[in-house]
């Protein structure tokens, strides 16, 4: 009977053991299951913070490898232009010079001919040297012709005087004022008042600058002699001769050194 009691008792204090357990038990669980709670989604955290990292770093390396495609690409393109453009110039700078050396060729031979330019160059030197003396033997002509009409004027003015003052001829009775008994021979104005006739005057001389310095007018009827020269015709013509300077050839080929012989000699005869 003690031993039922004695089990009895150990029974219930089993229930109550258990109980009480079960109550703690309770209380760890929830605590735990939040514990779990926490470290499942620090666990998935970690996880997807992880797998967004390595996605970022996947999505890094495509955009990296596809950037640096993209640029090479572009890089090639510029190259291809860069190098297209400096042919172009190249080829262009060649092109200038073919186009100037055979433009240069062109000029020389059709348009602006050495050879024919320098045989012009020399024909002109010839030309000019006769031009020049031909004008030397114009001026010196020049030159006596007004030396001769100074003459002409200074013994026409002689003679006008003598007429004007040939009352003062001498006479056999009467020596005049330029027959001197003192001169051992007379004056020059008295011989040309002895040559020239005396002619009496119809009308007043001109009182112009001629008639003070002792000329006649041109209009004078007392001295009807005229002052023209001789060589005043052959002047005007000679100085309407202009000379005649060879062409300059122009667009035409260059000749052989027959036909430069031939214009030569032309030259020289002309």
């Amino acid at each position: 009977m003690a031993e039922l009691l004695k089990m009895k008792s150990e029974v219930e204090e089993f229930k109550k053991e258990y109980l009480c357990r079960n109550n703690q038990a309770e209380e760890n669980r929830q605590r735990e299951t939040e514990a779990a709670t926490r470290i499942q989604s620090w666990f998935r955290a970690c996880r997807v913070r992880a797998y967004l990292s390595h996605l970022h770093m996947k999505a890094i390396t495509v955009q990296k490898i596809w950037r640096g495609f993209t640029a090479r690409a572009r890089f090639r393109q510029m190259v291809k232009a860069a190098y297209f453009i400096m042919k172009m110039k190249f080829y262009e700078e060649m092109a200038v010079r073919i186009q100037r050396r055979w433009r240069g060729f062109f000029v020389r031979k059709y348009i602006h001919n050495f050879y024919v330019r320098k045989r012009y160059l020399q024909g002109l030197s010839r030309k000019n040297e006769l031009v020049r003396r031909d004008l030397d033997e114009l001026e010196e002509l020049q030159k006596r012709e007004r030396d001769c009409v100074e003459m002409i004027k200074e013994q026409t003015a002689k003679v006008y005087q003598a007429h004007r003052l040939h009352h003062l001829l001498s006479t056999k009775q009467c020596p005049g004022v330029f027959n001197s008994p003192f001169r051992p021979a007379p004056h020059e104005m008295e011989l040309l008042l002895r040559q020239v006739k005396y002619q009496a005057p119809t009308r007043l001389a001109p009182k112009g600058r001629a008639c003070l310095l002792g000329m006649p007018g041109p209009t004078d009827p007392s001295f009807p002699e005229s002052l023209a020269s001789p060589w005043i015709k052959t002047t005007n013509t000679c100085c309407s001769i202009k000379p005649i300077l060879p062409p300059i050839a122009s667009k035409k080929p260059q000749k052989s050194d027959e036909e430069d012989r031939l214009l030569v000699g032309a030259a020289a005869i002309t």
